[in-house]
């Protein structure tokens, strides 16, 4: 079973002093979309060695407006802190792997 998303936000210094790889994966455990598009997003990092952070959005929650985030679910990739991709309600594996393509 995947993990649930968190409810404790992390600090915007903290993923910015991330290195490596990161997705964060903003939506909510109750959210529909977002439970349709989790078998896509486990599927595609399925054998990845990377960070995923699955971080719970909503009215005043800080990050995900940091990352303009305005629909859930939106994948935000970053490589040693820096944003190099994001997909909002990814619709299929492919889409993500692509975005995963960036972080090499």
């Amino acid at each position: 079973m995947t993990q649930p998303y968190l409810t404790e936000q992390p600090l915007r210094a903290d993923i910015d002093a991330m290195p490596g790889a990161v997705v964060l994966d903003f939506g909510t455990n109750w959210c529909s979309i977002c439970n349709a598009a989790r078998p896509l997003v486990d599927a595609a990092l399925a054998g990845q060695t990377l960070r995923h952070i699955k971080v719970e959005d909503g009215a005043g929650r800080a990050l995900g407006r940091s990352f303009g985030v305005k629909l859930w679910p939106t994948l935000v990739f970053l490589r040693d802190g820096k944003e190099v991709g994001k997909i909002v309600r990814p619709q299929s594996v492919e889409a993500i792997t692509q975005e995963l393509a960036r972080l090499a």
